[in-house]
């Protein structure tokens, strides 16, 4: 509430009257005790005052209150029907037993990895055939050692049949050069490699001479046959 002019209101009270002594209160909360006026701030010719609270409710309801009485609980949902126990599966049938493994093929003796020349009767060896790994016996000796050998020996002229050369400086030197090229490709010792060998075959033909090829072949056959403390590592295939 507001009032004219400029009052000086901090001597007066406020009070919130109760009802009529005896009078049906319907439970609701009564006046308390008069509180004084604060002066909370004032600006100008304006002041605003503040008060306590003035409403109060006794610690225990009259006797004539009516407790709240707590909820009633609703009924209680009914319980699912409990399910029918399922029955029992009949056992599965004992399984055969497997058959046994087949045993395991044994794999041929791998000396790539040491030293090892062989000659030429171990290539041609029906033992030994599971060694034949980077070519094979019908592959042409025309593919492996180019077109100049293909101009001298032909172009049906096999590895195997090459194998079986002799008598002859340049049959020679096809079967030492044959032996060589596949001893490269089974041992990473071996004196030539294969591309060494083929360059070192087509340089002796190229030449012409027997001589020259006669050393070459000499050459070859001296790496197959380990130079004296090399031998041939091949074990016989099962």
């Amino acid at each position: 509430m507001s009032f004219e002019g400029t009052p000086d209101l901090s001597g007066c009270t406020a009070t919130v009257t109760g009802p009529a002594q005896g009078a049906m209160t319907n439970c609701s909360a009564g006046g308390g005790p008069p509180r004084s006026l604060k002066l909370l701030f004032r600006l100008l010719d304006l002041e605003m005052y503040g008060v306590d609270p003035l409403v109060s409710q006794p610690d225990q309801p009259m006797s004539f209150c009516s407790s709240r009485s707590a909820p009633v609980p609703g009924p209680k949902p009914p319980s699912p029907p409990s399910l029918p126990s399922l029955p029992k599966l009949p056992p599965l049938p004992k399984l055969p037993p497997l058959p046994p493994f087949p045993p395991m093929r044994q794999m041929p003796h791998t000396p790539f990895l040491e030293a090892s020349a062989c000659q030429h009767e171990n290539w041609t060896n029906p033992d030994y055939k599971c060694y034949w790994r980077a070519v094979n016996p019908d592959t042409k000796v025309a593919v492996i050692f180019g077109a100049i050998a293909a101009e001298r020996y032909g172009t049906d002229m096999t590895l195997w049949k090459g194998l079986q050369g002799r008598g002859d400086p340049y049959k020679t030197l096809l079967r030492e050069a044959i032996t060589a090229f596949l001893n490269s490709y089974s041992s990473l010792h071996f004196p030539y490699h294969s591309l060494s060998v083929v360059q070192h075959f087509n340089l002796a033909l190229m030449d012409g001479s027997e001589r020259s090829v006669l050393h070459a072949a000499l050459r070859f056959k001296h790496a197959n046959s380990g130079n004296g403390h090399v031998t041939c590592k091949f074990d016989p295939c099962k």
